[in-house]
């Protein structure tokens, strides 16, 4: 019966680790229909949004199951709300990814980056797809040091999330209005895609030492 039991709380890290593989390809995709102008892509990150939100239902309905049949306590009991905590934030980093392709195909045929800002996004899109890998490895191998350093290489998506506000305000800018919200909410979207993976190591740290440890505003609302 033990044995059954710990490896249902290893599958729950399994669907876990494989929800962050999930986003992860979804925005490495959303990014590259929205550089390449690429409708075909962002019509399959569309489509393929269901099976990350189905992805998250399954986690939760197995981690209460576990809930309520083991009562588990201790360490395991942080495992299993952790993993309930985490199922959001990953499902919520889907959904950005999600909102990534919408706005390509939204205003499809025309691209929605001018050339000038490209080069932030593609940058913005990198560390994006990298934080989730990490959060994937971290959920795997419980690697504290490996949580930690997310919420460093978090700071440079931050940092690139506040130079784009210096870029659309300066007088230079010759894009326009509607141009400038794109930019903005885009931007948006992949700094809080960042934030929701320090979220997910943040719940791993505490599974592992018992602390939360103080990552900022990551668990915020979308």
């Amino acid at each position: 019966m033990r044995e059954a039991y710990h490896g249902q709380l290893g599958e729950l890290a399994d669907q876990l680790a494989t929800m962050c593989r999930m986003v992860g390809d979804a925005m490495e995709s959303a990014t590259r229909a929205l550089l390449d102008v690429d409708l075909v892509l962002a019509e399959h990150v569309i489509g393929e949004d269901a099976k990350i939100d189905d992805a998250r239902a399954r986690c939760e309905e197995d981690a209460y199951s576990l809930l309520a049949l083991q009562a588990p306590v201790a360490t395991d009991l942080r495992k299993v709300l952790s993993v309930i905590h985490a199922a959001e934030s990953i499902e919520r980093m889907g959904d950005l990814a999600l909102h990534v392709a919408k706005a390509a195909r939204r205003r499809h045929p025309q691209p929605v980056l001018p050339d000038s800002v490209r080069g932030y996004f593609a940058q913005m899109g990198g560390i994006a797809v990298e934080l989730a890998r990490k959060a994937e490895r971290v959920i795997r191998t419980q690697d504290v040091d490996l949580a930690r350093s997310i919420d460093d290489e978090d700071d440079a998506m931050d940092d690139l999330h506040r130079h784009l506000f210096s870029v659309i305000m300066d007088k230079s800018w010759e894009h326009g209005v509607p141009s400038a919200v794109d930019i903005t909410l885009l931007s948006r979207f992949y700094e809080r895609f960042g934030d929701h993976a320090v979220s997910v190591a943040k719940r791993t740290v505490f599974v592992v030492t018992g602390k939360m440890p103080g990552y900022g505003s990551a668990t915020d609302d979308l």
